[in-house]
Parts: C-alpha cells; structure tokens; sequence
C-alpha cells in the first residue's frame, strides 16, 4: 500500500504543478459562465436602436392599427396601398425591411397573411412578427364578436400557477425547470470529467511504457501497485479539479448575479409577453433546495466510482500499446458504456421513475450519470442510491481484477500491436 500511495503522491504532484491545470482549472468556470453569459449579452445588444422600416398593406382595413401597436417598438409601420411590385421594389434598393400583407380573408380564416422581407432578421424577428400578427387578429376577432375593451383586458390578465412538490420531508415548491437543467448539466459533467481523466490514465501508462521509464519502475513495484497509484494519482487530480471549478464558479456566480438580473430586466423586449425577470423559472430558494447537500456528496461519490470503474480499464488499455494511435480500436469496448448512457438522460428527465430509468441509475457502468440525473429531478429513495453504490464498488473490484491481469502482460509486451482477442487471453491466462 505504501508503494500505490508513494506513486499516487508522484502522479499527483506533477500534474497539479503543471502549467496546464493551473490554467484550466481557472478557466473553465469563466468559459462556462461566459457560455452562459454572452447569448443574454449579445440578446440585450442586438436590441439596439435601428430601426425597422416596414410597411402593412391591409385589405382588411380593421388590422393595420391593432398590428401597429403590438409590433415592438423598433419597427416604423407605414400603412400603404400600393402595388405589391412597388413595395418590392422598396425591399429590394433598401427603402423597406419588409412589408405585410393582409387580405380580407385573414379574419374569417379563408386566407393567410405575408410577409414579404429582405432577411437577416433572424429568429427574433420572425417570432416578433408572427406573435403581433396572432395576437392583432385575435384580438379583432373577438371585437367582431361584440366584445368591449373591459373583456379584452381581462384576456391579457396573467393567471399562474404555482406548483409544489409533495415528499416525506414536506412540502416545497417545484422546481422541475430547476431540476432539469442541473440534473442535465450534473450528469454531462460527470461524463465529461470520467472521460477525459481515464484517458489522462491511459495516455500516461503509454507515455511511461514508449520511453521505457515503466521499465525502471517495475524493478521496485509491482505492476498492480503501478496502475493502481497512477489512477489513485490521476483520480485526486480530478477531484482536486472538480473542487475548484465548484468554488470558482460559486464565487463567479454570486459577483454576476447582479449583472445577469440587469441583463433579464423587464425592459428587453424579447422578454415572454408579460413576463418580468421576477417570473423566470430561477428561483434561489428553489435552486438551493434541488442543489442539496446530499446531492453534491453523491455527485462527488458518483464522479468517483465512475473514475475508479473506466480508468482501471483504460489503464490496461494503455499497457496494450505503445502509441496511442493504436489504442483507437482497443479503447472502443471502454468508452461505449461510457458515452451510451448520455442518450437516455432526456428519457430520465422526463420519467425518472420508470423502469428502465431505475435500472440505468442501478447498473454500474451507467449509474454514475444516470443516478445523479435521477437524484435531481426527482426524490430518489435512500436504499436505490446505496444499492447503486453497491453495485459500483462491486463492478470496480472486478473490473480493477481484470485490468490488473491485462496490465501485468501488457506493460511489458513490445513490438506486437494487441487486438480485443489478445487482452481476453492476457486477462485469463495471467
């Protein structure tokens, strides 16, 4: 044990120190803020003050004025009758962004409207168009109907509905939205952070076993002490990592809190209609009850045995070759069960307590991810998620038997390049 420690300590030691993790380390929560940061900043600039010339051509002769007022107020309306190839023409040399037109069948449903524009304004625009529309031609209809001004107002009035979640512990309110995002954005890191410290394991086994360095340190440790002190070494880097990224982005989160409540004001007009930023679905009471302790301890314990269980494989992956091209085919069996389970989240998500969703989150090689989305977006009971623990440490024990076996052939085979049906028999004959 002392000799897995003295090489974990080693592999611990001199990645933290390098340059590399340093950096990224640092970086990572700024970049993933500024993911999250920059399409609200660049939603809010692209509201800028140009203005969109269109013009409304309405045969209706009832709908250019309710259109008018609920198009934003970036757009100057004009009303015209004038030939469509006339108003085409102003499209075309940049007199018009576009112009409507609305036939006299609109109303009763026998016709459509068009809009005819120069493009290039995007998806905002389109919903910006089609909302007003919708609404003007609602609103007409049920005027047509005999309704006043007074039914029309209570038509807009908002009625909403709060939902709450019933559980042992009592009630509180429902923070699916919540949920959904974090168990979504839980489990890709997990995946992420399994994925990328394995191959860190196995590229360091190939590096070790191509300079022919691995040779000098079997002479005093066996080979299961080496690969078991290079993932024990590799492992902490991780968690040490993870940690940080935690406290960073709590600390970046809570100084743009107030930026990004300036961002999501009332005032940006593609805003939901009637919505303000104290009606968004990110509630901090809600946030930190679907956050909880017991939570964040099995995401670090999940994270964990998922990094026990994969890298032990790619470590004896790594012992198999000397170049890591050639590790392509060999790592294959390795990394499917772990990218094959990021296809179920969204059924999870959505039916966390169906079958194949409690047998995802119970089967070792997808409970990693599956388990932590499930304990997010609903209350998964306690002896489901100590089961799961179970069957994890009972797959590392024999996953961690098999690699040592493949490793102790492997690390020191040279000059034959190893295919599936060679580490299956390194594995049971070693």
């Amino acid at each position: 044990m002392q000799k897995i420690l003295l090489i974990a300590r080693s592999e611990y030691l001199r990645r933290v120190r390098s340059k590399t993790f340093i950096l990224t380390t640092a970086l990572a929560p700024l970049l993933m803020f500024a993911v999250i940061a920059l399409p609200v900043a660049l939603a809010v600039l692209s509201e800028d003050d140009s203005v969109r010339r269109v013009a409304v051509v309405d045969e209706t002769g009832r709908l250019a004025e309710p259109l008018i007022n609920l198009l934003p107020s970036s757009y100057a309306v004009l009303v015209v009758n004038e030939p469509i190839d006339s108003l085409r023409s102003q499209v075309l040399d940049g007199r018009l962004n576009g112009f409507f037109v609305l036939p006299q069948g609109l109303l009763n449903g026998t016709a459509d409207a068009i809009f005819y524009g120069s493009g290039g304004g995007g998806l905002s625009q389109q919903m910006a168009l089609q909302g007003a529309l919708r609404d003007a031609v609602r609103r007409q209809r049920i005027r047509d109907l005999g309704a006043g001004e007074e039914v029309l107002a209570l038509l807009d009035e908002r009625a909403s509905l709060d939902l709450v979640t019933i559980s042992e512990e009592g009630d509180a309110a429902d923070g699916a939205v919540i949920s959904s995002i974090l168990g979504y954005m839980l489990g890709m890191l997990i995946y992420v952070a399994v994925l990328i410290y394995g191959v860190m394991v196995m590229r360091g086994v190939i590096e070790e076993k191509s300079t022919r360095i691995v040779e000098v340190i079997a002479s005093s440790a066996r080979p299961y002490q080496l690969m078991m002190g290079k993932v024990f070494g590799i492992g902490a880097v991780g968690l040490t990592q993870l940690v940080g990224w935690s406290l960073l982005m709590m600390v970046v989160s809570s100084l743009a809190g107030p930026l990004m409540a300036l961002a999501l004001s009332p005032d940006i007009s593609n805003m939901p209609n009637g919505m303000t930023s104290g009606e968004l679905p990110i509630d901090p009471a809600t946030l930190a009850a679907v956050l909880s302790p017991g939570l964040m301890i099995s995401f670090v314990g999940f994270f964990l045995g998922g990094y026990l269980l994969f890298s032990a494989l790619f470590a004896a992956v790594g012992s198999a070759v000397e170049q890591e091209s050639d590790a392509q085919t060999l790592q294959l069996p390795v990394m499917m069960p772990i990218v094959l389970p990021i296809f179920f989240m969204p059924y999870i998500i959505e039916q966390p307590d169906a079958q194949l969703s409690v047998f995802l989150s119970l089967f070792p090689f997808s409970s990693p991810t599956m388990m932590t989305v499930r304990m997010a977006v609903t209350s998964v009971p306690v002896w489901q998620v100590l089961l799961s623990f179970v069957f994890l440490a009972l797959g590392f024990v024999v996953m961690i038997w098999l690699a040592a076996r493949i490793y102790r052939v492997g690390i020191l085979m040279y000059g034959k390049k190893a295919t599936l049906r060679d580490l299956w028999r390194w594995a049971r004959t070693a």
